[in-house]
C-alpha cells in the first residue's frame, strides 16, 4: 500500500472526510487530496497526519503494517490546542444577578478553549482580557435572560459609550445593567420596564468590563 492508500485507508476507519484532515492538520484539501492520489509522495506535515488518523507515521510510510505499532503519545491539551487553532478564555462559575449578586464568595475560575475565528467574529480584544460568564434573573430581559453566556471585555473599564451593557460591581454587590454616566452621577438601568432605575455615586462603580457578546439558549 501507498502512502496515500494507507491515509485513505485510515479516514475510512475513522470516518472523518479529506476537508476534516485537513482542518485538523492546518493543510489546504488540495494538499491531503494530491497526497492520497499518489502525487505527493512526502509531506512535511505527515506526522501530525498520523496523529489525527490515530496511527504513526511509521505506519503510513509502509515501514510497519500495524497501524498501533508505535504510535505518538496523546497530543497534550496544549498541542491540541495548537494544531485546532483554539484559543483559552477564561470562564468563571459566577452568575451575574442582573438584580445583583453578593461578590464575597469564592469563584473559581476555568480555560475554555474556543475557534479563533469565532472569538476574532466577536471581538478584536486579546483573549486574555475577555472572561465568560453567565447571567441571572430577568430585570434585563429580554436582552439577557437567566442563564445566558455573556462575555466580559475587561480591556473596557471607562464607562464612554453610555447605555451600553456593563459588568460592574458596588460594594460586594455585581450586577449586569445599562450604565448612564453625568458627572458624579450614574443612573443603572434595567431592561425588563418593570423594574425601576437606580442611581449611584461614580466612586461607588467599579466596572468590570463591557459585555461585547450574549449567547443564548435555544
Amino acid at each position: 500500500m501507498t502512502v496515500g492508500e494507507r491515509i485513505a485507508e485510515r479516514l475510512h476507519s475513522a470516518k472523518l472526510s479529506q476537508s476534516e484532515l485537513a482542518r485538523r492538520v492546518g493543510l489546504r484539501q488540495s494538499t491531503v487530496s494530491a497526497l492520497i492520489r499518489g502525487e505527493s509522495r512526502s509531506s512535511a506535515h505527515l506526522h501530525k497526519i498520523a496523529s489525527a488518523l490515530g496511527t504513526s507515521v511509521q505506519y503510513l510510510s509502509g515501514e510497519t503494517d500495524d497501524p498501533d505499532t508505535l504510535m505518538p503519545p496523546p497530543l497534550s491539551k496544549e498541542e491540541m490546542a495548537e494544531q485546532l487553532d483554539l484559543v483559552p478564555i477564561a470562564s468563571i462559575d459566577l452568575e451575574y444577578g442582573m438584580g445583583g449578586t453578593f461578590m464575597d464568595i469564592g469563584v473559581e475560575e476555568s480555560i475554555r478553549l474556543f475557534p479563533r475565528g469565532f472569538i476574532e467574529a466577536i471581538t478584536h480584544t486579546p483573549p486574555v482580557l475577555l472572561t465568560f460568564a453567565r447571567g441571572r434573573g430577568d430585570s434585563m430581559a429580554p436582552t439577557i435572560n437567566d442563564s445566558d453566556l455573556v462575555l466580559i471585555d475587561r480591556s473596557q473599564r471607562v464607562v464612554r459609550e453610555q447605555d451600553a451593557l456593563w459588568a460592574f460591581t458596588i460594594g460586594d454587590v455585581g450586577m449586569i445593567k445599562r450604565l448612564r454616566v453625568r458627572a458624579e452621577k450614574v443612573t443603572i438601568l434595567s431592561d425588563n420596564d418593570r423594574v425601576p432605575p437606580d442611581e449611584a455615586s461614580a466612586e461607588e462603580v467599579n466596572i468590570v468590563g463591557r459585555i461585547s457578546f450574549i449567547g443564548k439558549r435555544v
